[in-house]
């Protein structure tokens, strides 16, 4: 289909909430992830939500096999979540790099919580429904964030640890967003 401009941080849609889905499987749905999956790819995305190409839908999909973002991450597969719910299991909460293609050229350390359950549904409707941790965990909580007008820079508690890649990581070869 179509790769789309990705809005930047900045954009005012990026921070609303995102509505829900109320028909699936509809030629229109389909577009929308083929759009959304070439974007991700032509970017190497871990991850990209509707509202992140001008959408205002509740879809992420995210999935990660071997991408040069993200070398040393585990893999995640290829999943399209549509109005998803989040349930953080424990309290136990990791702080990690993340960018994000809407804030592109930097990065920051962000608190996630390790554990997750997550339901949703796919594009045709049916129900997905997955206990996760680690970076799949990382993930999803960040592509779901999107959907409710949240981007990562907003979860930063220590400001210090915030910045462009190039002067974060002088000499290393990290790629842009």
């Amino acid at each position: 289909m179509t790769v789309r401009s990705v809005l930047r941080m900045g954009e005012p849609l990026l921070l609303e909430k995102a509505q829900a889905i109320t028909q699936f499987d509809s030629p229109e749905l389909h577009a929308l992830i083929e759009d959304m999956q070439d974007t991700m790819q032509a970017m190497n995305g871990a991850g990209i939500a509707a509202p992140q190409i001008g959408v205002s839908l509740q879809v992420v999909m995210f999935g990660v096999a071997s991408n040069p973002r993200y070398p040393t991450a585990e893999q995640v597969p290829d999943t399209v979540l549509i109005n998803p719910t989040l349930n953080f299991i424990g309290d136990e909460v990791e702080d990690d790099w993340e960018g994000c293609l809407s804030v592109p050229g930097m990065r920051g350390v962000v608190p996630r919580f390790v554990r997750l359950h997550y339901t949703g549904f796919d594009q045709y409707g049916n129900v997905i429904d997955r206990l996760v941790s680690g970076f799949h965990a990382r993930v999803v909580q960040h592509e779901c964030d999107h959907l409710d007008g949240i981007l990562y820079p907003m979860r930063i508690t220590d400001l210090s640890q915030f910045g462009f890649i190039d002067v974060l990581f002088p000499g290393q070869d990290i790629q842009d967003d």
